[in-house]
């Protein structure tokens, strides 16, 4: 058996398994992906978090898509791997560094219960983002077609590729069609993810996700922090902003530096055991 925690931050949801604490056997870890994140024949998540040593830091997250394709970060899954570290006794400090497959990443765990991560440098040119086309370019406010219509994008990454287009009416966007259909845009030759964010005011955007092999999902860190970014380089917003996505709202911060501060909830919701 292994014993698994099921954790969420705002609607976005994670099997989290220790491998510190319960080492797995030799397992194909993107078939342990698809049966534990399969939400009708699993567990049912957004993603499937491993806890490990680190080399360079402390400890180690990876995080593996309901498709089985491994990801860089998940923002909402760092936060909940720090709440795991401090309930599992890994952690008695309120501070921790965490290698990631997008370098590492400080987290705090602060009074109220919130988790605090800095992300690191937002990445801009195509290069950095994974992107097609000249490695030094930007793509901003580039207008690109979809099936929900055309609208002014920007890329950024962070850590992992984002897609950030800026509509009128978040609500009217049918996600199921256009987030597939950009997701595999040519662009992007390892795929990414889809934004479409609603700008209520300079401080408050609203967000709607379709995630690179996972779909729509009521939540994505990497995402709001990526949007956020491109808000304010295209002067929609201010540096510091509340993202409202359809699981909660996360609190991100732009610094002058470049780096990305990205604060929100963790939750556990239960454990178990799955059966090898």
């Amino acid at each position: 058996m292994i014993p698994f925690t099921k954790m969420q931050g705002i609607g976005n949801d994670f099997v989290m398994v220790d491998t510190i604490a319960n080492p797995l056997p030799n397992l194909d870890l993107a078939e342990l992906a698809r049966k534990t994140n399969d939400r009708k024949f699993g567990i049912g998540a957004d993603g499937l978090i491993l806890v490990e040593h680190g080399e360079s830091a402390p400890f180690r997250m990876r995080m593996f898509n309901p498709d089985g394709s491994e990801s860089e970060m998940c923002g909402n899954g760092i936060r909940c791997y720090a709440k795991l570290l401090r309930d599992h006794g890994h952690l008695t400090e309120s501070q921790v560094d965490v290698e990631t497959g997008a370098g590492t990443l400080h987290l705090e765990i602060k009074p109220s219960g919130m988790v605090q991560v800095n992300m690191g440098r937002a990445r801009l040119t195509r290069g950095e983002i994974g992107m097609s086309g000249q490695s030094e370019e930007e793509f901003r406010e580039v207008a690109t077609e979809s099936a929900a219509g055309t609208f002014p994008a920007t890329a950024v990454s962070m850590g992992n590729p984002h897609l950030v287009l800026f509509v009128p009416d978040a609500a009217s966007i049918p996600l199921t069609v256009a987030g597939p259909e950009l997701e595999h845009h040519p662009h992007f030759p390892n795929r990414t993810n889809v934004h479409f964010i609603q700008v209520l005011d300079r401080k408050t955007l609203l967000q709607k996700t379709w995630e690179r092999g996972a779909g729509a999902t009521l939540a994505c860190g990497t995402g709001a922090c990526a949007s956020a970014v491109a808000a304010f380089l295209t002067g929609r917003a201010e540096r510091s902003v509340e993202m409202q996505l359809p699981g909660g709202s996360l609190f991100i911060d732009y610094l002058e530096s470049g780096e990305v501060l990205m604060t929100g909830p963790a939750e556990t919701v239960f454990k178990g055991e799955l059966p090898l």
